[in-house]
């Protein structure tokens, strides 16, 4: 069986670790088709898993931002029309230091952007506070981070690894000053997947998006274990969830 193939017949995260494994290959006529195929199977799945968990926490009272005026604040949206125009954008703007991993690309083309952060504008008193929930910034406030005059300059004046913005940090989400953004690695080399730097678990955006749905749609939920409404929407969403 090809990749494609292993990962709809369930290797989902040894498939992934092969991939890595193959490093620069994975560009090669060889493989890129079928890997290629496994990312796009993977950004539908991610897709379902959000609309379940969001629909699961809206039914229980979680507190969305009912108001938002931006795109960011908005829980759920869909891929923009304009996907593929935005991200050959993207592409062109990261092009002196480097790549746009393939997962992202395909995320803002198949899955869209999420932020379901509790609203502490009109509730102060969070549900689950320090849960850390999934935010994925829209494609036009990335596309917004790398065409600002400075962007570039910025860069070469930092020592850190250059990265897109695509999350507030846990203390942030919870109302509270925290730490930088968490983002995703623009590598020098064409990839697959890059890493999220900033975050906890210290991984690659695809094992992010994996981990946030073994728990649920949030990051951070040790503390949560004996928590009654936790356990409870964990319950109910958790056997509707697609590995990815």
């Amino acid at each position: 069986m090809n990749f494609t193939e292993r990962y709809k017949n369930g290797e989902t995260a040894t498939v992934y670790s092969d991939i890595t494994s193959l490093g620069q290959a994975a560009f090669t006529e060889q493989y890129y088709m079928d890997i290629e195929g496994v990312v796009t199977e993977t950004m539908p799945r991610t897709a379902y898993n959000l609309e379940i968990t969001y629909h699961e926490l809206l039914s229980m009272g979680y507190n969305f931002n009912k108001e938002a005026q931006y795109s960011f604040d908005i829980p759920l949206n869909k891929p923009v029309a304009n996907a593929p125009k935005l991200i050959t954008q993207l592409e062109k703007a990261v092009e002196p230091i480097g790549f746009v991993p393939l997962s992202l690309q395909l995320f803002y083309r198949k899955v869209g952007s999420c932020n379901f952060a509790w609203d502490y504008t009109t509730d102060e008193n969070s549900l689950w506070e320090g849960s850390d929930p999934v935010q994925i910034a829209p494609l036009d406030d990335v596309i917004e981070q790398v065409t600002d005059e400075y962007w570039l300059e910025d860069l070469n004046d930092s020592d850190d690894k250059p990265y897109l913005k695509l999350s507030a940090d846990y203390l942030h989400k919870d109302n509270i000053s925290g730490g930088p953004a968490y983002g995703i690695k623009i590598t020098p080399y064409r990839s697959i997947d890059s890493y999220l730097l900033n975050e906890v678990h210290q991984t690659s955006f695809i094992d992010y998006l994996r981990t946030i749905f073994e728990n649920c749609g949030f990051g951070r939920t040790q503390h949560l274990g004996n928590v009654a409404s936790f356990k409870h929407f964990c319950n109910n969403v958790k056997p509707k969830l697609l590995k990815i």
